[in-house]
């Protein structure tokens, strides 16, 4: 199901549409004089009979055909452990090199008032 939007495909769309169509037009000529309200019977009829070709002859399968899956490989498996031991030694050294400037940080005292 290539097309498929929300779990539907085209044709529901396609359906919506020719009904949205039918209704504006529908709700036009209603304002329309009297012999050209008569326009929206063939316009119904017209929209309805898509419909019925589009429910009771559709072009695909309403059961998709199995489609075989293709095997990913990853072909830098190796390359991509070899990067991250060798970032992870190098954030280990980071932080064991910062370490010392934290816990060693001098505390000055403070100077006492006198009154």
């Amino acid at each position: 199901m290539a097309g498929a939007v929300l779990g539907v495909g085209t044709g529901v769309f396609l359906i919506a549409l020719i009904w949205i169509v039918t209704l504006v037009l529908g709700l036009l000529l209603s304002r329309a004089s009297a012999p050209t309200k008569l326009l929206i019977i063939p316009i119904v009829l017209l929209a309805l009979t898509v419909t019925l070709i589009l429910i009771f002859f559709p072009r695909a399968p309403e059961v998709p055909s199995p489609v075989k899956e293709t095997q990913i490989v990853d072909t830098f498996f190796i390359g991509r452990y070899v990067l991250l031991s060798i970032v992870s030694v190098m954030f280990l050294a980071a932080l064991f090199t910062l370490l010392p400037f934290h816990l060693l940080e001098p505390v000055y005292a403070k100077p006492v008032r006198a009154h």
